[in-house]
């Protein structure tokens, strides 16, 4: 008798196979850019009759007002997007090797001397935070495993301005660190976790660790994090059956799982059959959990976020591919090695860590930065040209 392969194996079976886009018709009723309209346009019942009392704010909408009291050189861009949110990445390096974030034959990482030392990392921080950056995340590679993450995130959360400081980790050094990080100011955590089963977490990671990084998401609500933020990039026949096991973690926990879309990357083996658009998994949580309210978002929010009746925490959606947010985007990038890029998916990068050792004053960088925030686009190309578009892989990024 032949036995049964298990979807997320034949997700690993498939990989080194090279796919059509397939019948883009089938794809394409999810690529419309609805950036928090007024009305959702669908013709999925079950989304109408969760969605039927929820209004935000139209298209057309300014993402954010630009404050009558800000700064002269704000980071505002062509579209009249207000950027106050900034994500530095400390490292390139990291203890995991996601098969979504780093190509299967490694990745040539920066020499150290040429990545941001701590009191640069702080210096260009403190030109944002002083242009109207009010919310930082740090991000990597990982960055638990930099030396200096402690030192990092205090003299961060010391800038006059800075609200928000997070960080986005794998999770597996987390628990160990987090008394200090918390007490050096790190007053947000988003941790990765795209499978509760300990056999695919050491396939999709190629490496052990799922118990760990359980045990941190406990930490960071023993600590009072609240809500913790999860992570989960959902890719057809790996994970997709995961979805209402994650939902369940929010049901008696402080928990926000985030449902991300795979999304293209240098050596990441993208294609559309591996995406699961936004609107089939809100279908499967929509189905097997009642009582689902749509949480008013904020206009930068990257997320759909929704309530369930009963439980705890939250659930979100985020729709990079098939809904995307270009409209209400207010986040840039500055990168381990110094480059500035103002769009996740464009290839478009500046170096602001060469003028800044080359003696630039703090008016030189602010004018390098406006420049490049000026020729940010209205939107990325969408998914099938992003998937063509030469861009970096997701761990010299920064997730």
């Amino acid at each position: 008798m032949r036995p049964t392969v298990p979807g997320w194996l034949w997700f690993k079976l498939d990989r080194s196979r090279n796919f059509n886009t397939g019948n883009i018709a089938t794809i394409s009723r999810f690529c419309s850019a609805h950036c928090h309209a007024q009305t959702f346009n669908t013709d999925n019942q079950i989304e109408k009759s969760v969605l039927q009392t929820y209004s935000a704010s139209s298209c057309d909408t300014l993402p954010e007002s630009v404050p009558k009291d800000s700064p002269s050189n704000m980071l505002v861009d062509t579209f009249g997007r207000l950027h106050t949110y900034l994500r530095i990445s400390l490292t390139e390096r990291c203890n995991l090797r996601c098969q979504y974030c780093m190509p299967s034959d490694g990745v040539d990482l920066t020499p150290n001397p040429q990545l941001l030392t701590r009191c640069e990392i702080v210096r260009l921080a403190n030109l944002f935070v002083t242009s109207g950056v009010s919310k930082i995340r740090l991000t990597g590679g990982e960055p638990t495993i930099r030396k200096d993450l402690e030192d990092i995130c205090l003299d961060l959360s010391n800038l006059e301005g800075l609200r928000t400081l997070a960080i986005t980790t794998n999770g597996i050094t987390l628990a160990r660190k987090l008394v200090r990080l918390k007490e050096c100011g790190l007053n947000l955590v988003n941790i990765s976790l795209d499978t509760l089963v300990p056999a695919k977490f050491e396939f999709m990671t190629r490496r052990k660790g799922h118990e760990r990084v359980m045990e941190s998401i406990q930490a960071a609500i023993d600590l009072g994090y609240n809500p913790v933020k999860v992570n989960c990039v959902v890719m057809r026949g790996f994970n997709d059956d995961e979805i209402c096991d994650f939902v369940e973690m929010t049901r008696q926990k402080p928990i926000n799982v985030r449902f991300i879309e795979f999304m293209p990357f240098d050596g990441n083996v993208w294609n559309v059959k591996k995406l699961v658009p936004y609107k089939d998994m809100f279908d499967i949580v929509a189905k097997k959990f009642t009582g689902l309210q749509r949480i008013l978002d904020h206009p930068t929010e990257t997320a759909k976020n929704f309530r369930i009746d009963g439980h705890e925490g939250t659930v979100s959606f985020i729709s990079s591919m098939t809904e995307h947010f270009c409209a209400g985007c207010n986040r840039l990038r500055l990168l381990a090695d110094g480059n500035f890029k103002v769009c996740l998916f464009g290839p478009s990068e500046v170096s602001l860590r060469d003028p800044l050792r080359g003696g630039a004053d703090d008016e030189e960088l602010s004018a390098i930065i406006g420049s490049a925030v000026k020729r940010k686009k209205a939107s990325h190309a969408g998914m099938f040209d992003i998937a063509k578009t030469p861009n970096r892989p997701m761990i010299h990024i920064g997730g």
